[in-house]
């Protein structure tokens, strides 16, 4: 019952949400903070699904350098969970098809955010340099997911290497922007749909005593331990609420 509320209103507010989003993005197409305005208006969705997300933000994190930000990719909900902790003069990088998706992917583009062919290694290999200059030049940051695709419940996938490339290239640190457990925790027919928690850690520098695949390797097993500790301190918070 409370879905048939629910769904509709998510869709209005959806809609008028992008046309507003893309009316900043017209009047100041790729400014350096349209992802990070467009990232927390996207967040304020998350009360109309009945979740609460709380974002910590490390204190050794300085807004004004460059970093090469890592997330873990579990589902769509992403866009108003972990999605929300987008850090200020911030892009993110997407599949060039994004491009086409009507209105969300205008905004995408106008936002300022990298397009990438996928299916194109050279074109991809191109756009890591092209993220690596733009980043040089611009001083601006850049989010990847390095699993590179959604997990949709099955855990932490292996990273692929391009984050770390981009990393290596720029000279800038790594830092992770982790989220708790997103897999069945949101449904439409219950009202309290419990805590998310995202963190974004400390920078990280990449130095010479790793490869890349050494590097991507220690991220891996660093974002899994932290959102093994997320997913725990959600468990007391919900635990404590009820």
């Amino acid at each position: 019952m409370l879905a048939l509320i629910r769904v509709p209103l998510l869709l209005l507010y959806f809609i008028l949400l992008n046309l507003v989003l893309l009316l900043m993005c017209i009047l100041r197409p790729f400014h350096r903070n349209n992802v990070h305005y467009s990232a927390r208006a996207y967040g304020s969705i998350a009360w109309l699904l009945g979740v609460k997300v709380i974002v910590r933000v490390s204190d050794k994190l300085d807004p004004g350098k460059p970093v090469v930000y890592i997330g873990n990719h579990q589902n769509s909900y992403d866009l108003i969970t972990i999605c929300s902790a987008t850090q200020p003069g911030t892009v993110t990088v997407g599949k060039k098809s994004l491009a086409w998706v009507p209105l969300m992917g205008q905004l995408y583009w106008l936002s300022g955010n990298i397009l990438i062919d996928r299916n194109d290694s050279g074109k991809a290999s191109n756009t890591v340099k092209q993220t690596i200059k733009k980043i040089r030049e611009r001083r601006t940051s850049v989010w990847l997911f390095p699993e590179g695709t959604r997990s949709y419940g099955r855990g932490l996938l292996p990273f692929k290497s391009g984050a770390f490339l981009i990393a290596r290239g720029t000279r800038e640190p790594v830092s992770m922007i982790c989220a708790s457990n997103l897999h069945n925790k949101i449904r439409l027919n219950r009202w309290n749909n419990g805590v998310v928690l995202v963190e974004v850690t400390e920078p990280v520098e990449l130095d010479k005593s790793r490869s890349v695949k050494q590097w991507s390797d220690y991220f891996h097993q660093q974002m899994q331990a932290k959102i093994t500790q997320l997913d725990k301190e959600v468990s007391e918070l919900e635990a404590a609420q009820r």
